[in-house]
């Protein structure tokens, strides 16, 4: 897990490694994290860091992170959205009538300003990164390398949540029923994982056990750094003298 921030009051994102697996396959389902900070923009630049663009409206660049995923740095600080520069996430949509049913008429979400007539921005509050929805003209492809966007509300709302879209949209969009989730020696979490209209995947965690299990390990950098240098994957494959397979 990675942010600026305790995931509590941040947006965070969780990275996945398979040692064996050497690529996956991207689509057009994610089509942007946008990050407001002019010390992330100067640090790219001083990395020369490749690929990257200039924005062409609102100033900013436009980086591609290992794995081709695409972020979009524009200039500010921590002054604002409580303190976290993540500002937004951009998904894609065929349908801006049929998505806003699903995120807000059925989820709750509330509508924010849009840039532009060919996204709708939402929000669950005040100060949180918001959720962009943007028109594409091609079907959403998830392909392999496809993630899902999680949010953390009351535990007593999770069953009335996934009854609700049960209802609205029916069973195929209830990707995985209110379950429990152990971990040992942690907190055990409920979870319901839906999928809106374009197979966009939605994680509704219970508040209450999520801030425990979502606590800061100030050995976290440690254990990361120790676990990339024991990673001997790569030279696994080398010795028989096959690439790591794409997903």
């Amino acid at each position: 897990m990675v942010g600026y921030g305790p995931e509590d009051s941040n947006f965070v994102l969780e990275l996945t490694y398979n040692y064996g697996i050497g690529d996956y396959p991207r689509g057009n389902d994610l089509l942007g994290i946008e990050v407001a900070s002019s010390e992330a923009m100067q640090a790219a630049r001083d990395l020369n860091w490749t690929p990257m663009r200039e924005l062409s409206s609102g100033g900013g660049v436009e980086l591609e992170a290992p794995g081709g995923y695409p972020f979009q740095l524009k200039e500010g600080d921590r002054s604002s959205n409580n303190g976290d520069p993540v500002r937004k996430v951009t998904l894609a949509s065929t349908s801006l009538e049929k998505s806003m049913l699903f995120w807000k008429d059925t989820l709750g979400m509330q509508e924010a300003k849009s840039a532009t007539t060919s996204a709708k921005c939402l929000t669950f509050g005040p100060g949180q990164a918001q959720l962009e929805l943007y028109q594409i003209d091609s079907p959403v492809d998830h392909s392999k390398a496809f993630g899902r966007i999680a949010f953390s509300i009351p535990r007593q709302s999770l069953p009335d949540i996934q009854c609700t879209v049960k209802e609205r949209w029916g069973e195929a969009a209830i990707l995985t029923p209110l379950v429990a989730l152990d971990t040992p020696g942690k907190a055990t979490v409920e979870v319901v994982i839906l999928a809106d209209p374009d197979g966009h995947e939605i994680c509704f965690v219970g508040d209450e056990a999520f801030r425990e299990l979502s606590q800061v390990d100030p050995a976290a950098e440690k254990l990361l750094q120790e676990a990339m240098e024991a990673d001997k994957s790569k030279e696994w494959f080398s010795k028989k003298g096959i690439p790591k397979p794409t997903a």
